[in-house]
């Protein structure tokens, strides 16, 4: 059996530091070479103007929609979330025009970024036609009213949900939702998110339940975390719903539940580095409407859009997907984002994670 990952440290990670940039850099290949620039104004050669290119990490993109970007753009892809984040800081200080055009991030990884790195994405009218709950996230969370400029492209809602593998006896109880998680049949056997805050998040924070909860755990894990359910060392595993779509579609072993109770929520973006050239607007709304729309809810990048066109791109699939991929209004309602933390808070559930400790004794 492989080492399990335990990869959570604190309840939001700070900055990184510049050696922590620069190892970033050096493993996302974002050097001149890694731009593809090798070669540009040396040896004599002529300059020239750099192709604009996406840069995105290999799971969080649609290959659909990527193929389809327009002429003259290219598509760099990495293995981790933080070497997409670091990209604007691996091109260095005066080198704006090596920086990607573009940049695909959760909102968590988002708003890390320094605000003044960024430069507004998108038009009003083509973010008018998202469902409001995408307002906040388009603003990287910034207050409503003050100002601030839309900096993201809200194109993919994405809940966390339960995933089970060959347990029919909990997928019968899916009304219980994550009171799942705390089965005594799940001991060891059940991976969660690499971020505490998330994992508190199923619990609702309360202290005795993620006490039990951290008990049950075999593995804090996001990247591998499919893996270890796969393979058959885990039976539950905490999922963000897209990546198990297509899994679901294949392997009868698994079922999936949304719990009714709601849950967190995170949320897919595109960002534009500020100096960039503009952002290709008619790609960006390509994945709101048919034929592209159909092929990436199918694949479970589901747009926040509005109710009833999403509807009519779901239509032609099986209820079981279309239920998880559109669940009632009540139940989207209670999905929770989970914008950053001011430092009385994340030092308050720092606490109470540290607190929650396997055998660490009860207060």
């Amino acid at each position: 059996m492989p080492t399990p990952t335990y990869r959570p440290a604190m309840v939001d990670p700070p900055p990184l530091t510049r050696r922590q940039t620069l190892q970033l850099a050096a493993r996302a290949g974002l050097g001149l070479a890694g731009l593809g620039l090798a070669g540009l104004g040396l040896g004599g050669c002529a300059a020239r103007t750099p192709r604009p290119r996406l840069l995105a990490c290999r799971s969080d993109l649609p290959a659909a929609w990527s193929a389809v970007l327009p002429k003259g753009w290219q598509v760099l892809l990495r293995d981790e979330p933080a070497e997409v984040a670091t990209a604007m800081a691996a091109a260095g200080s005066g080198a704006a025009g090596l920086r990607p055009a573009l940049l695909q991030l959760s909102d968590g990884w988002a708003t890390r970024l320094n605000r003044e790195d960024l430069q507004p994405i998108g038009t009003a009218a083509l973010l008018a036609r998202l469902d409001p709950q995408a307002g906040p996230v388009a603003r990287l969370f910034a207050p409503d009213g003050d100002g601030s400029a839309p900096l993201a492209f809200p194109w993919a809602i994405n809940p966390w949900i339960l995933v089970l593998r060959n347990r029919p006896d909990l997928a019968r109880r899916a009304p219980e939702g994550w009171g799942l998680l705390l089965d005594p049949s799940l001991r060891g056997r059940l991976v969660l998110p690499s971020s505490p805050r998330l994992a508190m998040a199923l619990v609702e924070e309360d202290p005795g339940r993620l006490r039990r909860l951290r008990q049950q755990t075999l593995a804090y894990d996001d990247r591998d975390g499919l893996n270890l359910l796969l393979q058959g060392y885990a039976e539950a595993a905490v999922v963000p719903r897209q990546r198990v779509v297509p899994l679901l579609r294949r392997d009868p072993r698994l079922q999936a539940v949304l719990p009714e109770q709601g849950g967190p929520l995170s949320w897919n973006l595109l960002l534009s580095p500020a100096g960039a050239p503009a952002a290709p607007l008619e790609w960006l709304g390509q994945a709101l409407e048919p034929p592209l729309l159909s092929r990436l809810v199918a694949a479970g990048w589901v747009p926040p859009l509005p109710q009833k066109q999403l509807e009519n791109a779901l239509a032609p699939y099986p209820a079981r997907l279309r239920n998880l991929l559109l669940p009632p209004a009540t139940v989207r309602a209670r999905w929770r984002d989970l914008p950053p933390l001011p430092p009385a808070e994340r030092q308050r559930l720092q606490t109470l994670w540290d607190g929650a400790a396997p055998g660490k004794p009860a207060r």
